[in-house]
């Protein structure tokens, strides 16, 4: 089936864009065996207060917003980091250009869009195929951190753990790094989870 010429000219900005994603990421973590992830990393505190926490560990946040990717950018220069790193990216094309051997110690996921009607369920980060690529990048013993203030969501996103194979449920685990986000100083009450890599 021939594609037309729209589609065409989506499939080759989409192309440029991941080349694009791929240089940058390769030029700055090159040497890097293991990260600390954080996928919507909005404005950056969180991960900014965290690499300047943990000097020793690499930090790398991604966000689709440029504006945000922007200021968390600005933080990182402002406090002189050179363990942290943000990119604007999606997050099945940043898993995809990462270098094969890159893998994560930590994977964050602060207040993620819960997508509340059923209709839009689908469009939840988290997802059985989103738990099984970051399971093939997570180290045996990694963590994924979820928080979250919709109480449907962090149901949703603890039974998918549980069904996993790859993924089990910490119900004792400490939270990694307690900073308060912006999102989260306007939230009365919020769930977390924690899981390790099987």
């Amino acid at each position: 089936m021939e594609l037309s010429a729209g589609h065409a000219r989506e499939l080759a900005k989409q192309a440029a864009r991941k080349d694009t994603l791929r240089e940058d990421c390769l030029r700055a973590l090159d040497g890097v065996e293991r990260i600390v992830f954080e996928a919507g990393c909005g404005h950056g505190h969180w991960l900014t207060a965290y690499a300047a926490a943990h000097p020793e560990q690499c930090c790398v946040g991604i966000d689709l917003i440029a504006r945000r990717i922007r200021k968390a950018q600005e933080k990182c220069s402002k406090r002189n980091l050179p363990n942290l790193h943000f990119f604007k990216a999606e997050l099945g094309e940043f898993l995809e250009i990462l270098a094969p051997s890159l893998r994560f110690e930590m994977t964050i996921l602060l207040f993620p869009d819960p997508w509340p009607k059923v209709r839009h369920h689908r469009r939840r980060m988290v997802q059985t195929a989103f738990l099984d690529k970051l399971a093939e990048r997570t180290y045996s013993g990694g963590c994924f951190c979820f928080r979250s203030d919709d109480r449907t969501y962090f149901d949703w996103t603890t039974e998918h753990l549980q069904m996993h194979p790859e993924w089990g449920i910490d119900p004792t685990g400490d939270w990694p790094y307690e900073r308060e986000t912006y999102f989260q100083k306007m939230m009365a009450q919020y769930y977390s989870v924690l899981a390790y890599r099987r």
